[in-house]
């Protein structure tokens, strides 16, 4: 049997009966032929940033450590192996001076899963990452490695090249294990971060103009009070204005992870509380701003483990979600210690990106790692499904592929593809058997 692997939030687990670590596409391709001659599934790992059992096999698990780093440059693209983290992208891309346009605000994961899990960041204008993709290289069923081009026009096992790029971009790695991405980039720029707490009545009350205001609005909202902290990130001439070295650790590092993650502890021991210890963040909250740039800004240390279920919801209907999700909160006995983020992009073309098709807005649910609650999970996703919901493919839901098909326009074409690709399933598992059908 090969390694265990675990995910980052500790809740998925597998011990598969290989583990490789490839260094090339052809190493890949080779890897998939011999799982293939001795029947077994194949599945390509990350780091670990999904919930969901997306990357367990019990068959041939592959790990990208080796496949790391940028191959190629040229005007306005970047192609870079897929087991790149963003940060390492990242940082890369500013020593060039580049940038990517958006983003999460987490760089830890690889690129290839961020983009095949769909991550998405906040933005009026610019949507998540797949959104900012060029071409993929893939490794198919049978070994065959391909190049998928957005602006192709030919023909992939018959596929059209450019429905096959838009399938391909947010695909959970069902039609073939992404080993490069070309991303769109852009001259490295600056944003204008502030930071503000705001009562969840304002904000009800000026949603429209807050997301047009802005080219990127994130707020979290603190259960059991009326408080949300806003993070309002628009482009800057300059000069960069970065935050104190000190100031800087007492947000991202202390106040943000190592006194959230005792507050959360104590919370754990004694639900009770959770409600006075809410207000006593929300009272310790205060406005800040600076300008730094642009990777920086979009990202966040993340430090205290926890679950995470988010939806993504039309847009029109952020208000109402919102509305139902506080009277919801009110009526049950739950105590949510971890604030839940409200996000929006625009509509992408990805079939399978859920933003497909309409502007967007997302709302993520979080819990303590070390006390879940499902039934807050299940009452929040009765309201985001109620309003058609599409769940984020590397968080937690409950929603299977008869669902699925209800909220994807394109979710038949994007079956109909995968059976020319992967017809005997070799990169299936147990979650997309249940997703996918």
């Amino acid at each position: 049997m090969g390694e265990t692997f675990r995910n980052w939030a500790r809740n998925q687990s597998a011990t598969p009966a290989e583990v490789r670590a490839p260094a090339s596409a052809e190493e890949v391709a080779r890897a998939v032929r011999d799982a293939a001659a001795a029947g077994r599934r194949v599945r390509m790992t990350g780091t670990g940033h999904s919930f969901t059992p997306v990357a367990i096999t019990d068959g041939l698990l592959l790990r990208p450590g080796a496949l790391t780093g940028i191959r190629e440059t040229g005007d306005g693209w970047v192609t870079a192996e897929a087991g790149t983290t963003v940060g390492e992208l990242n940082r890369e891309l500013h020593r060039m001076g580049l940038a990517l346009a958006n983003m999460g605000d987490i760089d830890a994961q690889t690129v290839a899963g961020a983009i095949q899990t769909g991550t998405h960041g906040t933005g009026r204008d610019v949507g998540g990452m797949a959104d900012q993709v060029l071409a993929l290289e893939m490794v198919l069923a049978d070994g065959e490695i391909v190049t998928v081009r957005g602006d192709g026009d030919g023909k992939i096992r018959g596929v059209a090249e450019r429905d096959l790029f838009d399938a391909a971009r947010v695909s959970l790695g069902a039609l073939g294990v992404v080993t490069a991405v070309t991303f769109r980039v852009e001259p490295a720029f600056l944003l204008h971060s502030v930071r503000e707490p705001m009562t969840l009545t304002a904000i009800l009350g000026s949603l429209d103009a807050l997301v047009a205001g802005n080219e990127h609005l994130d707020f979290f909202w603190l259960p059991h009070t009326d408080t949300c902290l806003t993070k309002r990130n628009n482009r800057s001439p300059g000069p960069a204005r970065p935050p104190a070295a000190l100031k800087h650790w007492l947000d991202n590092h202390f106040m943000e992870n190592t006194l959230f993650g005792a507050l959360c502890g104590v919370g754990g021991r004694y639900p009770g509380a959770i409600p006075r210890l809410n207000a006593l963040s929300a009272a310790t909250l205060s406005a800040s701003a600076h300008t730094d740039a642009s990777h920086r800004v979009f990202t966040s240390v993340r430090e205290v483990r926890f679950l995470e279920m988010e939806y993504a919801i039309s847009r029109e209907h952020l208000g109402q979600a919102l509305r139902e999700v506080r009277d919801l909160l009110e009526r049950r006995d739950w105590k949510i210690s971890f604030p839940i983020e409200v996000r929006v992009t625009p509509a992408s073309d990805a079939w399978l990106s859920t933003a497909y098709g309409r502007d967007s807005a997302y709302l993520a649910c979080h819990v303590y790692r070390p006390t879940p609650n499902p039934a807050y999970f299940e009452g929040v996703e009765e309201i985001m499904t109620r309003l058609g919901g599409r769940p984020h493919w590397g968080k937690l839901h409950t929603r299977g592929a008869a669902y699925l098909a209800q909220v994807y326009p394109r979710f038949a074409d994007f079956l109909a593809v995968r059976d020319v690709l992967d017809p005997g399933r070799t990169f299936a598992n147990d979650h997309l058997d249940t997703v996918l059908g």
